[in-house]
């Protein structure tokens, strides 16, 4: 079978040509024996080779496209990390590496960002003063990583621990976002069935009832039920009203200092689901302070830098308290003791790291303890939530079907 390969040679420049391979892993195989990194690999007859690129004359820059949120997802932007990791580890100048980004990526607002990092590039910028000027895209962990790996000659590396970094970010926040989705699910439905049967389903027992009964009394769960029936169709408006504004008032509360905190406090400390929660805060701490100092990031900038991207108020507030201390210069470990919001294993840890000089690497271990936790945690919570879920749909649904069953059996009994 025939292929045809762009690929990119030692020197940086574009590779084509066609050859004979079984599949496309052997064709890759024989492009890497060429001393050649390949690009792409299609069937000789759906290739679409992509034009060489000249140095002539610098490209026309199209106007910014709109994009409403951020120009990229968080999961495409670790693809691109490493794939930028892979190109420089491979010896291809960093200019011709985002120029060969830029070309095959599909996102228009992300394909002008690393146009414009290519730009600053050719101008002779640093690869991190073009991140710089992009931070709806790269939060400061991202550029003080690249920037160290600049100033220490090894961004190839750094790109590397920065991929990894994000994969692990990435793996935790989807775990605890499935381990909440099962129960926000359950609510949502369960709110969704309660209002069809009381806006639809009790109004035209209610008329049976009225038609039948004579007037007679109704047991007192089906009253209630009626009564909330009445008072739901008869307020509906009224009813959504007050949901979106507590929905706004609720967003506006955690927009304040005062009112994210409380929330934040809330979250970590509610029964059941503020141990995930916490776990997760930790694991980000530890990973993200640990991979800044292995990548050469002072400590101090460190701290700061882990303050911006925590995502917890409290343990910004934590790490800004040990920051102060370390440059008072105290040890790390005795902040994070007496700060009570960690447990006492994270300082430690964090201590045997400072005595024996490994801090970085005892860092990633504790992010790594507690991304076992996290996983050990989600496991527990999903098997635990999901039965009280099916029982609580059960009760709320099956309240008003007894309800409506209770005056069934008086009419039978008079009918009879």
């Amino acid at each position: 079978m025939r292929f045809a390969y762009t690929a990119i040679d030692p020197t940086g420049k574009e590779r084509s040509g066609v050859l004979e391979a079984p599949d496309p892993d052997r064709a890759a195989a024989q492009v890497k024996g060429k001393g050649l990194f390949a690009l792409r690999i299609d069937p000789a007859t759906e290739a679409r080779l992509p034009a060489k690129e000249t140095k002539a004359a610098p490209r026309a820059r199209a106007g910014r496209p709109f994009v409403i949120g951020r120009p990229v997802s968080a999961a495409a932007l670790t693809v691109f990390t490493r794939q930028l990791a892979t190109l420089v580890q491979s010896g291809l100048p960093l200019l011709r590496a985002l120029r060969v980004l830029e070309r095959q990526e599909p996102a228009p607002g992300f394909r002008w960002v690393l146009g414009a990092l290519a730009e600053t590039v050719n101008a002779g910028g640093n690869l991190s003063d073009g991140l710089r000027a992009h931070p709806r895209v790269f939060d400061g962990l991202y550029v003080s990583m690249v920037q160290a790996g600049e100033a220490g000659g090894k961004l190839g590396v750094v790109l590397q621990q920065l991929a990894r970094f994000m994969e692990k970010a990435e793996k935790i926040k989807g775990k605890v976002r499935s381990a909440m989705f099962y129960p926000v699910t359950v609510i949502v439905i369960t709110v969704a069935i309660l209002s069809a049967l009381l806006v639809f389903v009790v109004p035209k027992f209610k008329a049976i009832f009225a038609d039948v009964l004579k007037g007679a009394p109704l047991p007192p769960l089906t009253s209630l039920v009626l009564s909330a029936s009445d008072f739901v169709r008869g307020h509906f408006v009224l009813l959504a009203g007050i949901l979106v504004a507590g929905a706004i008032a609720l967003r506006w509360l955690a927009g304040t200092r005062s009112g994210a905190r409380s929330c934040d406090w809330l979250r970590l400390h509610v029964p059941l689901v503020g141990s995930l929660f916490l776990k997760a805060a930790i694991a980000r701490f530890a990973r993200t302070l640990g991979t800044l100092m292995t990548s050469g990031v002072p400590i101090l900038q460190a701290l700061l830098i882990t303050r911006e991207t925590s995502g917890s108020l409290l343990v910004a507030e934590v790490v800004t308290a040990t920051h102060d201390r370390v440059k008072a210069g105290e040890s790390l470990a005795a902040p994070l003791a007496a700060a009570k919001l960690f447990p006492p294993m994270v300082s430690s840890m964090v201590e045997v790291g400072e005595e024996t000089g490994a801090l970085a690497d005892m860092l990633v271990r504790v992010a790594d303890i507690y991304d076992d936790e996290v996983d050990n945690a989600v496991a527990g919570l999903t098997s635990l939530i999901e039965p009280v879920m099916i029982v609580f749909l059960a009760l709320v649904v099956g309240t008003v079907v007894i309800a409506l069953f209770l005056p069934i059996v008086r009419i039978l009994q008079m009918m009879g």
